[in-house]
């Protein structure tokens, strides 16, 4: 039987894990006063789930401890300051030896005791090591003749270093030769101060990332960086405690790690196809898939090691085409046909492959086996969407229409964890056809918080829909009971009884959620419209390191992001300004309330010139001086009326990350003022 399966799973895991036990009561008792248990529905679909998902496939459980080699004797890592950056203890109630969650898709419950890897792991004798379970990424480490080469150190400083200690501790001593960022994702990157410093890179140690790394690391994730870090608390979790009720896995690894971000430049880039690099008596192939899992990433082949880094490409889910928390769509046919490559470029010789989350696959027909589920449900994906979407099925349909095929569904690479089926499915319409349906309704729709008084009237008031409502959750139909009373939410903001149930309706739905992106978003909507947005609430961001590596056209964007073109309407100016270290001119342009600029230029008769060097605007840009400021003492040269950077200071908005997601949570001041001209952080890109 299937759940004597989920027993089986989780005792085989307990047999190799020293050191983590589970929490007690952790799984018990609701961590909010206001929280349900599963209902019957809910546990009704659980045990289906068990006894459809092929739970007596153990083959992950046993690769995903192949190796083994040091345990940590701490569970928790820390900052400088004394802050947690990591805590795999705080997951420990996960390990209860059988124990099975009706709050918890019997997948996802799977997924998230794979992901309770911790420690040091040799992928290939005396070669290839690999640390995982000390952040969302695993830090990979290749034996050279004299030294180490680092695969993605990790999101965290402080989580590398603890990372490169154990490998030191426990096989001796080396320097690190170089550093390869596989992709721009900051949980690829940011921890790279803790392995490697500007002093290593002078003298020698080599950095090395695809073509493209540096400016989709920054670009990413600049223009609409405060909305996607407040979207992230739905995806992420980041309000709901670790339990069975709350946050359970993040699917390509536990959660993020909250230490200190880096970012060193890279020396070298990848912009060939193909490209072979040796470094340290290390053959490499470096593979360019721009346009999959992030817009500049790259796997790697070993040759003489007959091993594969899939870099974020293959892990042990289907990734996400579209991510929650806002980025651009990706293209799951492209990511596909890089799979196919790589498949038939370096799949047919492999022995090992391993990435930069989840596990590696040993043997080549199981190799072989996994990029072969991960091409064909990208594949089919696309494919299957696009067959529908010709036959007439909208964006507001195919999630409820589109099906993987069965055989997909019976293979745990397949599954989606990271991504799901529904949202994925209706990315791939929105990418090539747009969010509209065809429907002219649905065109230029009226607001929300303007259509739901017409609904709710129309329906009779609150009382009856609250009653319909109750009737819909106590029958487990959840998806029903949120159509109408999101509409009397929207209606009556106020209304706590509504917000109460529909919190009810979004928690039983989160419990059956096989994705953590879309459990989380559910549990996390419930949390706030029983509670509130908590004071002081946060989520960690991009470094000092990323907001200097934007181009001053970048920064440039986002301040007439900022300008409120209101405040602006009567404004007319013009400002030369130069960068004469890096040989940069650009005009700054206000006119018809709108903000402009253009590199490579100089304005006769402007209004106002400005000159200052990268290193010093590089302190505006991070909060540490006012441009002001640095015109009155001369740290900046000014011809022309310097009044005008005070005007255009005036226009600027400065966001705030405590904006309400669903209405009648209570919006709260999260972001501290910044200086005039501060970049605020940019978006959290960790995880993709």
């Amino acid at each position: 039987m299937a759940r004597r399966h989920i027993s089986l799973v989780a005792t085989a895991f307990l047999g190799l894990t020293a050191g983590l036990a589970a929490a007690e009561n952790q799984g018990s008792e609701h961590f909010d006063p206001k929280g349900k248990l599963p209902s019957q529905f809910t546990i009704d679909f659980q045990n289906q789930m068990r006894e459809s998902l092929p739970f007596d496939d153990l083959r992950d459980f046993e690769e995903s401890r192949k190796g083994l080699i040091a345990t940590p004797d701490y569970k928790q890592i820390t900052t400088e300051d004394g802050t947690v950056a990591w805590d795999i203890g705080s997951y420990e109630y996960l390990l209860k030896e059988g124990e099975e969650f009706d709050s918890i898709h019997p997948s996802l419950q799977r997924q998230a005791i794979l992901n309770m890897n911790f420690g040091l792991y040799e992928i290939q004798e005396g070669t290839i090591y690999q640390v995982r379970g000390f952040d969302l990424s695993n830090i990979t480490f290749i034996r050279g003749d004299t030294g180490w080469i680092i695969f993605d150190p990790l999101a965290s400083k402080e989580t590398a270093a603890a990372a490169l200690k154990l490998l030191t501790d426990t096989v001796g001593e080396r320097p690190v030769k170089a550093v390869v960022y596989s992709h721009s994702h900051a949980d690829h990157y940011g921890g790279v101060r803790g392995v490697i410093s500007d002093e290593d890179v002078a003298n020698g140690v080599e950095v090395i990332a695809p073509e493209g790394f540096m400016e989709h690391a920054v670009s990413e994730n600049v223009y609409a960086g405060n909305v996607m870090n407040r979207r992230l608390f739905f995806q992420y979790g980041v309000l709901l405690p670790r339990s069975p009720f709350g946050h359970v896995d993040q699917s390509i690894g536990k959660n993020i790690s909250a230490g200190t971000t880096g970012l060193i430049e890279p020396t070298r880039y990848v912009s060939d196809a193909y490209e072979e690099i040796t470094i340290d008596g290390v053959r490499m192939i470096f593979q360019n898939t721009p346009g999959t899992e992030a817009p500049a990433e790259m796997n790697t082949y070993f040759p003489d090691l007959k091993a594969f880094w899939a870099a974020e490409n293959i892990t042990g889910t289907i990734h996400n085409i579209y991510t929650l928390r806002g980025a651009l769509v990706r293209d799951a046919l492209m990511w596909s046909k890089h799979i196919n490559d790589a498949l038939y470029e370096f799949g047919q010789d492999a022995e090992v492959m391993f990435a930069s989350h989840s596990w590696p696959r040993f043997g080549n027909d199981r190799i072989q086996e996994v990029m072969r589920a991960q091409r064909d449900t990208y594949a089919n994906l696309n494919n299957g969407v696009l067959n529908l979407a010709n036959k007439g099925v909208t964006v507001n349909q195919v999630h409820n229409v589109y099906e993987v095929p069965e055989s997909l569904q019976q293979q745990w690479a397949a599954r989606s964890y990271h991504g799901s089926v529904e949202h994925n499915s209706r990315a791939v319409i929105n990418r090539y056809l747009g969010y509209w349906d065809a429907n002219p309704t649905t065109l230029t729709p009226l607001s929300p918080e303007d259509s739901a008084p017409l609904f709710v009237e129309m329906m009779g008031g609150a009382e009856p829909i609250l009653t319909k409502g109750q009737e819909l959750v106590d029958s487990g139909k959840y998806l029903e009971a949120t159509e109408i009373l999101n509409k009397l939410v929207y209606a009556e903001p106020q209304n706590q009884t509504a917000k109460d149930l529909l919190a009810d309706a979004f928690e039983q739905i989160g419990y059956q959620k096989e994705s953590p992106s879309v459990r989380n978003s559910f549990l996390g909507a419930a949390f706030e419209l029983r509670n509130g947005i908590p004071q002081g609430a946060t989520i960690e961001t991009t470094g000092p390191d990323t907001i200097k590596a934007m181009q001053t056209s970048m920064w440039l964007d986002f301040i007439a992001i900022r300008v409120n073109s209101a405040k602006a309407a009567d404004m007319e100016f013009t400002i030369n300004l130069a960068i004469p270290d890096r040989d940069e001119n650009i005009v700054v342009e206000m006119s018809n309330a709108t903000l402009t600029h253009i590199v490579g230029q100089n304005a006769e008769n402007a209004d106002l010139s400005i000159s200052l060097n990268r290193a010093d605007l590089e302190q505006v840009m991070t909060g540490e001086r006012k441009l002001t400021e640095m015109l009155a003492d001369g740290t900046a040269k000014s011809e022309g009326n310097a009044d005008i950077v005070t005007q255009l200071a005036s226009t600027l908005d400065q966001f705030d990350i405590g904006f309400e997601l669903m209405p009648g949570t209570g919006a709260q001041d999260l972001t501290p003022a910044a200086n005039d001209f501060a970049q605020p952080p940019l978006a959290n890109s960790n995880g993709g």
